[in-house]
């Protein structure tokens, strides 16, 4: 999965982080959105760095995102955008959707289908486990001796 898929879903023209601004984005509709580095775009490796949801964009994109308030995840990916230089060289695309968080499932499982894995900004959760080989008998423990009541 790379931007052209999402563009083919749906998703708007990418529009550089450098330049994103209040007014660009939409107001009072929740987004599934992708942040997408532009050096890789029509390279053979994934170009999606991070596939994200927001109830409210302005507040995600701008407040957490590039302001860096929020959790671990976030402060990582901020300090990704201005330490590492990705600022200039990503970009944003999203869709407007009824029920983010559904979409933005569906967008990852796709994902993990075609990469095996993650975004790589994307904070890795546990993929499905494959099931644990039979445990080995354990010992049996031996029973207590029983303590005669003191009279």
């Amino acid at each position: 999965m790379d931007s052209l898929k999402l563009k083919e879903i749906g998703f708007s023209d990418l529009l550089p982080l450098d330049a994103l601004s209040f007014s660009n984005l939409p107001q009072d509709k929740s987004i599934v959105f992708a942040i997408v580095n532009t050096n890789l775009s029509g390279k053979s490796e994934t170009d999606i760095l991070y596939i994200g949801r927001a109830k409210k964009p302005a507040r995600k994109l701008l407040g957490s995102l590039i302001a860096g308030y929020g959790g671990k995840g976030i402060k990582k990916i901020n300090v990704k955008l201005f330490n590492d230089g990705y600022l200039e060289k990503a970009a944003v695309t999203w869709i407007i959707s009824d029920d983010p968080r559904v979409t933005q499932k569906e967008l990852l499982d796709k994902f993990i289908e075609e990469q095996g894995g993650y975004p790589s900004w994307n904070v890795a959760k546990k993929l499905p486990v494959k099931p644990k080989a039979p445990e080995t008998k354990k010992k049996k423990a031996k029973p207590r001796p029983s303590r005669k009541p003191v009279p």
